[in-house]
């Protein structure tokens, strides 16, 4: 089979690819697709992998991408920029959308849509998120990827073809972005969170890869699926367990109104001068509603047993 990622220079794309490259072979080919960015790793010198540049918001630069695909896995989108309210209606739906209509020209049998629990709104260990896609959420974040997950399920109804959303909660372990932020914070003894106690459902990085490996390659997998381990916690818990686990001061708890303000000023900052923005007012809004998942039909069809159920045993990853 030859399976496409797309964003796999962005940070969750290239693990993946690397956690594939061990697979290639003539039965198992990989389609690295990039775009302003480079791999951040060499290709290895293999007729079995190999990278194309193609443009999401060009369809005419999709179809020679997609061309032969049996599994496409997206995970392609803008990170780190201001006012995301301006440009998440085009680049998660819009571009989404160009992705699956290509993606339906070349009968490409697996669609893997990358998303997150958010899109079902406010969910916690009493109200779990089930799987809807009738979700509403708060932030421009999830309604956005809503938005690409439903228009993934309509496009593809009808087609004999396979649409999968895969809705991680918060990825862990070494390398991840917003974990690596996280500690630098804490090292700089600048970590810090919000008072009221917000609920996040876990999944080690090497848990998150494994799902999707069996995502691409096991026959009959169909539907929205949510990822997490064994048991939620909240997100201050997380951040005091990780402090501990770094060797640093545990997160001083501080007013929403003091992130936002925070958000704001780096949004306008990055406004004027045209840089990245750490955080945003969206993200912000996104990242203090809390999640929990039922997770049975990932333990039924995809991993039934965990490398880190819980965040006891994943702390040694961080």
């Amino acid at each position: 089979m030859r399976v496409l990622i797309t964003g796999a220079a962005g940070n969750l794309g290239s693990h993946l690819a690397r956690h594939l490259m061990g697979r290639v072979s003539l039965d198992f080919r990989l389609r690295l697709m990039i775009h302003k960015k480079d791999l951040p790793f060499p290709l290895p010198e293999s007729p079995f992998v190999e990278s194309v540049k193609a443009d999401l918001a060009s369809p005419a630069t999709l179809d020679p991408a997609c061309e032969g695909v049996d599994c496409l896995v997206h995970f392609a989108g803008v990170l780190f920029a201001p006012n995301p309210e301006a440009f998440l209606p085009t680049t998660n739906t819009v571009y989404a959308g160009n992705l699956v209509d290509a993606a339906l020209r070349a009968r490409v049998r697996r669609f893997i849509l990358i998303s997150f629990p958010h899109v079902e709104g406010e969910t916690a260990p009493g109200r779990l998120a089930n799987g809807t896609l009738e979700g509403n959420p708060v932030s421009v974040h999830a309604q956005t990827r809503l938005k690409a997950e439903q228009y993934l399920f309509k496009a593809y109804q009808g087609a004999e073809l396979e649409p999968v959303a895969l809705r991680p909660g918060m990825i862990y372990g070494k390398n991840i972005l917003m974990v690596d932020a996280a500690k630098f914070l804490a090292q700089s003894r600048l970590l810090a969170v919000w008072k009221k106690p917000t609920w996040i459902h876990l999944i080690s990085i090497d848990d998150f890869l494994e799902c999707v490996r069996v995502a691409i390659e096991k026959p009959g997998i169909w539907g929205v699926y949510n990822l997490g381990d064994e048991k939620a916690v909240t997100l201050q818990q997380f951040l005091d367990k990780a402090s501990e686990r770094w060797r640093c001061a545990k997160p001083v708890r501080l007013p929403e109104w003091c992130f936002y303000a925070v958000a704001w000023l780096c949004e306008t900052f990055a406004s004027i001068f045209r840089t990245r923005s750490p955080l945003t007012m969206d993200f912000i809004r996104i990242g203090m509603v809390s999640y929990a998942s039922d997770t049975s039909r990932m333990k039924r069809e995809l991993l039934e047993t965990l490398k880190y159920p819980t965040l006891s045993e994943g702390i040694q990853i961080l």
